[in-house]
C-alpha cells in the first residue's frame, strides 16, 4: 500500500541577515517530504538549523526561499485569516523548554483552552471545562491540575501541559521542537512513550527534531541528518544507525555510548572533517538515492563509490 504524502519541502531556505555582507545560511535548500501517520526525526549538533527549519515549516519564520507544501497547499503563499487559522489548527508544534513556554500568569486550563477559545471548539464554559478535564488525562494529569498555575509543576508535568495544549485543536501534524532536552534522562523516556501513544490512538503525524541519535531512532521510522543548514542523510531509522553513509552520520553515531564495558573500552569516536570530501568549485553537489530509500548528500564521483560499497 503506498504511503499517503502530508508534507512536503522543497528546495527550503531560511538565511538571515546579520549586517551587511554578512548572511547566516540557517536552513541552505533541503528537500525531503514526510507521510502520514509517521514520525520523521531530525538531528545534528546544535546551530545546525534544524529548529529552524521546524519554525520555518509552521510559518513562525517566513521561508527566504522554497516551497512547503502541506495536503497540497503551499503553506507560504498568501494566505486570508480564516485559511492561516484553518492552517494553525492543522499543524502545531511542541516546544523545547516547558519553563518558558507556557505563561506563568495563566491557569493550565486557560493555557490548554486558548487554542479552544481561538478556533471556537467549544459552545459552552462547561465544554470548554469538560475538554481541558479529557486532555489532562489524556497526557497522564488529573483534573484537579486544571486550576493550577505552571511554577507548581514539574518540568516532565509542564511538557505534558505542553502536549495537551499542541493536541486541544485536533490537529493532524505536531512539529515537536526538542521537547525532551531539558528533562532529567528518568522523564524523557516517560514523555517519549505518551507521544508515541497519542500518534497510535489519534493517527498524528510527527516532525520530532532533536540532537539524541538513541532517542531519535526509539520513536522515528526515518531519521534525516542535518549539518551546517544542510541535510546530508535520510534513511528508514534502522537503516541508518546500522549502516551509516555519510562521514559525518557514522561521527554522530560512533559518538553514543552503549551500556557494555567492553565495548566502550574499544570504542573508537570518528571525527567529521568537511574538507576530506575535496569538492572542486561547482562539482555537482547534490542529495542523491545510494540505495532504495536512503539518501546522502555527494558528488557524482562519492555516489559511485557510496554505490559500489553499499550496494549489498
Amino acid at each position: 500500500m503506498a504511503k499517503e504524502k502530508l508534507l512536503e519541502i522543497k528546495n527550503l531556505k531560511q538565511h538571515f541577515n546579520i549586517g551587511k555582507p554578512n548572511e547566516v545560511k540557517a536552513v541552505d535548500n533541503i528537500s525531503f517530504d514526510i507521510y502520514k501517520g509517521e514520525t520523521l526525526g531530525l538531528v545534528g549538533e546544535s546551530g545546525c538549523g534544524k529548529s529552524t527549519t521546524g519554525r520555518t515549516i509552521i510559518r513562525l519564520y517566513d521561508a527566504t526561499g522554497g516551497d512547503v507544501i502541506y495536503d497540497g497547499v503551499n503553506v507560504h503563499g498568501k494566505k486570508s485569516k480564516s485559511d492561516l487559522k484553518a492552517f494553525n489548527r492543522k499543524m502545531q508544534m511542541i516546544f523545547q523548554d516547558p519553563y518558558a513556554s507556557l505563561n506563568p500568569r495563566m491557569k493550565i486550563s486557560d493555557v490548554i483552552a486558548e487554542g479552544i477559545d481561538i478556533h471556537g471548539l467549544a459552545k459552552t464554559k462547561k465544554e470548554r471545562l469538560e475538554k481541558v478535564y479529557e486532555l489532562l488525562e489524556t497526557v497522564g494529569l488529573n483534573r484537579e491540575h486544571a486550576n493550577r498555575y505552571p511554577h507548581e509543576f514539574s518540568g516532565g508535568q509542564r511538557q505534558r501541559i505542553g502536549i495537551a495544549r499542541a493536541l486541544a485543536v485536533e490537529p493532524e501534524f505536531i512539529i515537536a521542537d526538542e521537547p525532551i532536552s531539558a528533562l532529567d534522562v528518568s522523564i524523557q523516556a516517560q514523555v517519549v512513550n505518551l507521544m508515541k501513544k497519542l500518534q497510535k490512538e489519534k493517527g498524528l503525524t510527527y516532525l520530532f527534531i532533536a540532537h539524541d541519535l538513541s532517542m531519535v531512532k526509539y520513536i522515528s521510522d526515518r531519521i534525516g541528518v542535518m549539518y551546517f543548514g544542510r541535510l546530508v542523510e535520510l534513511a528508514d531509522a534502522n537503516e541508518l544507525y546500522n549502516n551509516p553513509i555519510h562521514p559525518y552520520t557514522q561521527s554522530l553515531l560512533s559518538a553514543i555510548p552503549l551500556p557494555d564495558p567492553d565495548y566502550e573500552r574499544t570504542r573508537v569516536r570518528k571525527t567529521y572533517d568537511p574538507s576530506q570530501h575535496n569538492y572542486q568549485p561547482n562539482e555537482d553537489v547534490d542529495f542523491r538515492e545510494v540505495k532504495p530509500g536512503h539518501f546522502v548528500m555527494c558528488s557524482l564521483s562519492e555516489f559511485e563509490q557510496y554505490k559500489k560499497q553499499y550496494s549489498n
